[in-house]
């Protein structure tokens, strides 16, 4: 061979090799034994006891090392889906242009309910980008929550650049792998379904199915529904060790102080003040103050969680039955022919009937609407605790209602101790304790449906045709899912609701439960040393970022970790997150339920809800035309005495430039709820504190005041 046919030769073979060498050099999305696109199909086992027709089976870790994810994982383990607000990783075999990343190029299709094939088609956009350099992974969020009980694709197409500018190219997630058949033909099918944009064609998928969120509490409401329950008991005052009816005119009660059960002793007891000059906002609206008990079935087991069931052929199971002490504000004047309208009103975290409630009754009663309340789960100290009447005709001591008790065995009861799942379960949170206490509220609501005999003379005092709900904060939480539920409340108004509830916490002014979370886990996830303006358990940063802001690079290590076991508590807690039914309100209604009309109002820089939270009802529920939306950062500009944190704006009649906000806010309910909802006021009418609807965009920063 002549030297010129050597070279000949090798500029062939280079020639024809290239294309090879191009290909090996090119970047795809990684779909191995070690990485791969989350959530996906792969992770889950056939089960058609579900509504999805599936199981999660996440694989479990060394659990004598990794005890915390272990815990967390066999809870996930019982669901039957992935979140519908799932955070979304794609591994990649190179790094890649994030700039290139956008709703074209990356996005979500619709392959339908699993029941029914509702929402085939719909295309989901992402948000909330983050490229990890170290792991070569791109996270993000779908730019909308996910309809629940659905099937999902993630479709990356080769519209996505690598670093140098190219396309990536399809690698093993849609040509290989170790997959299983039926999960490799999954992927095939769904990425077949999905239309591209010209020029665009799919380089990886995964298919995956989003978890049932709603359907236990609706089986539980119609369960409810078809009981007849026994009559409330108004007797359970006692005077001088005598029984009496706690129903007492508010004209001859002189004073009102909760000896609230602070001990896991019987007798340990702890004054709380009670708000009774409340009452006097409106003079002479209030006309009697009553107490009452009433039975409810209590799905909590021991742990306070609610044990999972099959969502297709199974139903929760009652563990037992509550008795539950609920307050009532009557109106003065002639009681309506049908009786009072009546607003249930659900107080915030850390609260009890004993405080919000009466900060709204008089102005509700001002305009006829009686007011009823219970404590929430954990809430209202321990159930020894004692509310003691002074009135015309003596001392009369009543049952606080307490729903606490010392859950952690070391003495004291907290305000919330109670209100939340117990370890191993704690990934469940609050999650529970919400959901029984929706229930408790349609129980309730069930009362009243079935006659509430106030006086004790044979008639019905308030108007089942007439219940409406309001609640604030915690209570605008439950109260978004029992409005989403429960047929028989005409109209609703959320105070500064928000969800989830690891997003409330995470965000805002209880972010150091998130930080004690972390620092309790086995091993600890806290990943910033302590100082004087990070200490124990604030020294986290896990580099979530919010919507709509451009792509985060992220540089902190341990930050992927730490959003993951958030993205976890998410995942668990959807069946007890606002945002899961705020389309049963008035986009979806429950089949035999109308679209409700709501109010939900939310405060700028709110720091105990964080506006982030309260848009994701809004956007959820379609609810913008229906937010009334309290500018603090103009309220505080007029006066600076309002508060920085609008959070209580509804309640805050102790606040020395308070009261006015409050009661405006306030009228716009009562006002609603007189109407039977058919009536909005503008608070503040052309005034500038209050936008009546929210003026476009959606504020999805956090908009704290400094």
């Amino acid at each position: 061979m002549t030297p010129f046919h050597a070279r000949l030769i090798t500029a062939v073979l280079s020639l024809a090799l290239m294309p090879v060498v191009a290909v090996a050099q090119s970047v795809s999305v990684r779909d191995d034994d070690t990485a791969s696109p989350f959530p996906s199909n792969r992770h889950t086992v056939v089960d058609f006891g579900n509504a999805t027709f599936r199981r999660v089976n996440l694989p479990r870790p060394d659990c004598a090392v990794r005890v915390s994810d272990c815990q967390d994982i066999d809870i996930i383990n019982t669901l039957d889906g992935f979140s519908t607000q799932p955070r979304i990783t794609v591994p990649f075999t190179g790094d890649i242009d994030v700039g290139s990343v956008s709703s074209e190029t990356v996005f979500l299709y619709n392959l339908g309910d699993t029941q029914n094939l509702r929402g085939f088609g719909q295309k989901v956009g992402i948000n909330q980008v983050l490229w990890d350099p170290a792991t070569r992974t791109l996270v993000f969020e779908p730019d909308e929550l996910l309809a629940e009980r659905s099937r999902y694709v993630l479709v990356v197409t080769n519209g996505v650049r690598d670093a140098k500018g190219r396309r990536i190219v399809s690698g093993a997630a849609l040509g290989g792998g170790r997959h299983r058949a039926e999960h490799h033909r999954e992927m095939r099918e769904g990425a077949s379904a999905v239309r591209l944009g010209r020029g665009l064609a799919v380089a990886a998928a995964s298919v995956f199915t989003t978890q049932s969120a709603t359907g236990d509490l609706v089986k539980v409401m119609r369960r409810i529904k078809a009981t007849n329950p026994a009559p409330v008991d108004f007797m359970i005052g006692s005077a001088g060790g005598a029984p009496v009816r706690a129903v007492f005119p508010l004209a001859g009660v002189a004073a009102v102080e909760l000896q609230r059960q602070v001990g896991a002793a019987a007798g340990a007891l702890a004054p709380q003040a009670v708000p009774l000059s409340a009452l006097y906002v409106v003079p002479g609206a209030v006309g009697q103050i009553a107490y009452g008990r009433y039975q409810s079935p209590n799905y909590l087991a021991t742990g306070q969680y609610i044990p999972a069931t099959p969502t297709l052929s199974g139903r929760p199971q009652p563990q037992g039955t509550n008795e539950l002490v609920f307050q009532l504000f009557l109106p003065a004047g002639a009681k309506p022919t049908a009786g009072w309208p009546v607003a249930i009103f659900g107080h915030g975290f850390t609260d009890s009937m004993f405080g919000a409630p009466w900060t709204v009754a008089s102005v509700l009663a001002s305009r006829g609407i009686a007011t009823l309340s219970i404590n929430v789960v954990g809430h209202g100290g321990g159930a020894a605790g004692v509310l003691n009447l002074t009135t015309a005709g003596g001392a009369v001591a009543v049952p606080a209602g307490g729903r606490g008790f010392d859950q952690d065995g070391n003495g004291t009861i907290d305000s919330t101790e109670g209100s939340s799942a117990a370890p191993p379960r704690s990934a469940i949170s609050s999650r529970d304790g919400l959901r029984q206490t929706a229930i408790d509220l349609m129980q309730l609501v069930r009362q009243v449906e079935a006659g509430i005999d106030v006086e004790g003379d044979g008639s019905t005092d308030l108007d089942a045709q007439r219940i409406y709900y309001a609640g604030q904060s915690f209570g605008g939480i439950y109260g978004t899912i029992l409005l989403g539920v429960e047929p028989s409340i005409q109209a609703g108004v959320p105070n500064v609701p928000g969800g989830s509830i690891a997003e409330v916490a995470r965000l805002g002014a209880f972010r150091g439960l998130t930080g004690l979370a972390l620092a309790t886990r086995v091993p600890q996830l806290l990943n910033l040393p302590p100082s004087a303006s990070l200490p124990v358990p604030f020294n986290f940063f896990e580099n979530m970022p919010l919507r709509d802001l451009p792509p985060v690079v992220n540089q902190v290590p341990g930050a992927m970790e730490i959003a993951q076991v958030i993205d976890r508590w998410e995942w668990v807690q959807q069946a007890g997150n606002p945002v899961s039914y705020a389309h049963l309100i008035r986009q979806q209604p429950l089949p035999g339920s109308a679209a409700k009309p709501v109010i939900l109002q939310m405060a700028k820089g709110d720091q105990t809800v964080p506006n982030p939270t309260s848009t994701a009802i809004v956007r959820a529920g379609g609810l913008q035309a229906q937010t009334t939306y309290f500018r603090n950062d103009l309220a505080v500009a007029a006066n600076p005495a309002v508060p920085k944190n609008p959070h209580t704006f509804l309640t805050g009649l102790a606040s020395p430039a308070g009261p006015t906000i409050a009661v405006l806010a306030q009228t716009q309910i009562a006002e609603f709820f007189r109407s039977g909802g058919s009536v909005v006021i503008d608070p503040d009418g052309p005034g500038p504190l209050f936008e009546m609807p929210l003026v476009p965009p959606l504020p999805e920063g956090l908009n704290f005041l400094p």
